[in-house]
């Protein structure tokens, strides 16, 4: 193995980075439904979450080739310094999306970056356009829909095949249910997501020559993503768990259960065909319908446009970010430090403000409306504030 340069080191410790905002971004995923339901406790969720996620990440490495050798051509000569670019952008917009507790994609945040560095630094030709419309835009389309009828009609039966047994026995055993499913999803969400960062990392050492094209990602990059995931997964990303949990629809055990059984089911199946989705959609389309499939269910259709405006928004304006990078990073190692510089510091901004109103274990389930599940940013007392991540 060749030398690793300080560049290198600094876009693998970014990419890190994100898949440690990937972690807390998307906890919610797994464990929002538990959490309101009561079926876990917070801490205790996440912290099986985390655990979950980092054995996730060593079942299976198709999504990783798909990132690494799928999307970007690995021989149209981009540099370390592009895949640097793509990360930030793809970091800043999680930590918008996060700030206002919206569900939003970090797996579109990702291939925006990575679109919209490579096009600038090396042209189109550095994208596989193809790739991109099969194995991420038709799923990104599909995944909700399928998630959300599959969860529709499970809610259906599950409610028919209990209509004669009394709620609270029935409730006992879903929730033992959700559970189960909860750390399905949590271990089909490390299967899926930790590879992109492992893909990153490959595509990252590629680039710099350090590993042959079309390889699959070496041992310590499979331990150290499972680990940045799964430590950013116990931080909890306690505002998007109040949002899913609470302000997408109102959900019964039986509704959560079958929600994430049937996100569960899609995660998992579009790891196998190394389809990179996103796991956000597919559990926020399961939440949905579980939501209408019971009877006088209802759907909070305000949060779901709000978010379904930022899954379009996501991978544009994660690529227009990223490409504005890219162009500062070819300016040279001045223009590199510079973002670098931008990043955090914008970074840095973006937790200052979230301290304006904290969302934690404490009050992630207290009642809220859907519209204030979405608005964390109202000042509250100082004597009420807690610290939370």
């Amino acid at each position: 193995m060749e030398h690793i340069s300080f560049l290198v080191t600094v876009v693998i410790i970014t990419a890190l980075a994100f898949d440690f905002t990937n972690g807390f971004h998307d906890t919610a995923n797994s464990m929002a439904t538990s959490i309101a339901t009561g079926a876990l406790r917070p801490k205790v969720a996440v912290a099986i979450s985390g655990m979950l996620n980092l054995a996730g990440a060593f079942l299976s490495v198709q999504v990783a080739k798909t990132i690494s050798s799928g999307i970007i051509d690995e021989k149209s000569g981009l540099k370390p310094e592009v895949v640097f670019a793509a990360l930030i952008g793809a970091i800043l917009w999680n930590l918008v999306t996060w700030l206002r507790g919206i569900p939003s994609s970090s797996s579109h945040a990702l291939y925006g970056g990575l679109i919209g560095a490579t096009l600038v630094a090396v042209g189109t030709h550095g994208v596989h356009f193809d790739v991109v419309v099969t194995k991420i835009l038709i799923p990104a389309v599909a995944s909700p829909f399928v998630a959300g009828i599959a969860a529709w009609g499970a809610t259906r039966l599950a409610y028919r095949i209990t209509r004669n047994s009394s709620e609270a026995a029935t409730g006992k055993g879903f929730k033992a249910g959700q559970i189960a499913s909860a750390s399905l999803v949590s271990l089909a969400h490390g299967t899926n997501d930790a590879q992109k960062t492992m893909g990153i990392i490959t595509l990252t050492l590629v680039t710099a020559g350090v590993v042959a094209p079309g390889s699959n990602p070496p041992m310590w990059v499979i331990v150290s993503s499972g680990l940045a995931i799964a430590l950013g997964t116990y931080v909890g990303g306690w505002r998007i768990i109040r949002t899913m949990g609470t302000g997408i629809a109102d959900i019964a055990a039986p509704q959560g259960f079958t929600a994430q059984t049937a996100a569960a089911t899609v995660i998992l199946t579009s790891s196998h065909m190394g389809f990179g989705l996103s796991t956000t959609q597919v559990c926020s389309g399961g939440i949905m319908g579980a939501g209408k499939g019971r009877t006088g269910g209802a759907v909070h259709w305000s949060t779901a446009r709000r978010m379904a405006y930022a899954w379009g928004l996501t991978l544009p304006a994660a690529a227009v970010m990223a490409g504005l990078g890219a162009l500062l990073t070819g300016q040279g190692t001045w223009g590199v430090v510079a973002l670098a510089l931008i990043g955090a510091g914008a970074s840095a901004w973006i937790y200052l403000i979230s301290r304006r109103r904290t969302i934690d274990h404490t009050n992630v389930v207290a009642d809220t409306t859907a519209e204030d599940a979405l608005a964390p940013l109202t000042p509250v007392p100082a004597a009420t504030t807690t610290v939370a991540a």
